[in-house]
């Protein structure tokens, strides 16, 4: 069996793992024991070892000694760091771009120049600035704070930052921008825009795409869309693949921009396979870009690899020999919902203090439920500790009634979740911005 590496640890490599490790034999460098990437190393007689998988030459020596023949990486500072590029290096088949290619990601100027080359209609009016001066000058242009913050660099879903939600006042903007300028030498300050954001991901042999069903997210910490940006307290998807306020045409525009920017990045070599997904805007005058992402979101991973009908392991392989297409990609008419839990401080306090809880894990799986941890390990039985400041471990499920799938998770996690935890108790509610 394909001996396949993947590189990452959080909610998104957990579901990876467990659709990786039913076609490969499923290899891991973990910085910590994640229970469910652990469990899916063991079903599929691999192996993992405790490391940094930043580390490339623990990496490498893992590779060649363990004879790992494909590798995975979705993990945005690793693909940034270049673990695709090491993979590459060493004749591995690989699912992921290399740092050039990532830097659609890294890069926020580099992708916003890139649409405004290939779909100027879509570009918000911006301002990429690099000086004291010029964001001064950017901010005056302004009367209030009706603008948008986005640091240059990556930031996990909590960098960016939106007038009027989370700053107030044209000076408190200034403020922030200037601090991520202090940061990186690069900040972008773009206009406010009304309407509803979505997000259109696909899956990417380097020439041709297969969009996935369209997920909606919800990336603010408290219910209603309050709070402070996080890396998505939840998602859902439909089972026509479509969310209410868009339309196909809509989506087709949005994959067309996907395809021609995938083709402009690898024009002179194969630096992108994988995953892109897009972030837009639906408004009044068009469909408008925000962002790129070169890799699966997360939750939106676990959504989307629950709704896929082909197997994962024939899907990379389809990658591998470039020949994707819909018809040997192809996704459930289902729906899907997943909630991430969290601990109470999660996203709005600095404390870096580990949270010991409890789950009952098993009375959750055995109603028909999926859990998959992230930044979180098992100390004994039902007894879990945190590893870092994010979030800990999802629920999820997918069925023909979304109203069915998503009582059914909340009243699994009822009692079987520690109540020093926390999670949103509206996913699944939709809110326009």
């Amino acid at each position: 069996m394909t001996k396949c590496l993947l590189l990452g640890n959080g909610g998104r490599e957990a579901v990876l793992a467990e659709y990786i490790s039913k076609g490969f034999s499923l290899y891991s460098v973990l910085p910590y024991k994640n229970p469910s990437i652990v469990d899916a190393v063991s079903s599929s007689n691999g192996k993992y070892i405790i490391g940094s998988p930043f580390d490339k030459d623990l990496v490498a020596k893992f590779i060649k000694d363990e004879g790992i023949e494909m590798c995975v990486v979705s993990s945005d500072n690793l693909l940034q760091d270049g673990l695709i590029d090491l993979a590459k290096s060493l004749d591995l088949k690989v699912f992921g771009p290399t740092s050039l290619g990532a830097k659609l990601e890294w890069s926020k100027t580099y992708a916003l120049d890139i649409v405004e080359k290939l779909a100027p209609d879509m570009i918000i009016k911006n301002f990429n600035i690099s000086t004291e001066e010029e964001l001064r000058q950017a901010i005056d242009n302004y009367t209030d704070d009706s603008f948008v913050v986005k640091p240059e660099g990556l930031t996990g879903g909590k960098g960016v930052k939106v007038g009027g939600i989370h700053f107030k006042g044209k000076e408190e903007g200034f403020e922030y921008a200037l601090s991520c300028l202090q940061a990186s030498g690069k900040v972008i300050v773009q206009d406010k825009v009304e309407g509803s954001e979505f997000t259109v991901m696909a899956l990417t042999d380097g020439e041709n795409i297969v969009v996935t069903p369209i997920t909606f997210d919800y990336p603010y910490r408290y219910e209603e869309d309050k709070g402070p940006g996080t890396g998505g307290m939840g998602c859902l998807s439909f089972s026509n693949g479509l969310l209410p306020f868009l339309e196909q045409a809509d989506v087709d525009k949005c994959a067309d921009l996907i395809k021609k920017t995938i083709q402009y990045v690898n024009k002179d070599s194969l630096e992108f396979t994988g995953v892109i997904y897009g972030g837009f805007f639906k408004c009044k005058d068009g469909i408008k870009f925000i962002e790129f992402n070169a890799r699966f979101g997360d939750p939106e991973a676990i959504n989307v690899l629950n709704a896929l009908e082909t197997p994962f392991a024939d899907v990379m392989n389809n990658i591998v020999n470039k020949t994707l297409s819909k018809d040997n990609c192809k996704f459930k008419k289902t729906n899907t919902f997943t909630v991430y839990v969290v601990s109470k401080e999660y996203a709005v306090s600095s404390s870096k203090e580990p949270c010991v809880f409890t789950l009952n894990r098993k009375a959750i799986t055995d109603k028909g439920l999926k859990v998959y941890f992230a930044n979180a390990k098992q100390v004994e039985g039902n007894t879990y500790t945190s590893v870092s400041t994010s979030r800990l471990f999802a629920v999820s499920t997918s069925g023909e009634n979304l109203d069915e799938i998503k009582e059914k998770v909340y009243s699994a996690m009822e009692g079987n979740v520690d109540t020093k935890l926390d999670y949103r108790k509206d996913i699944g509610c939709m809110y326009v911005h």
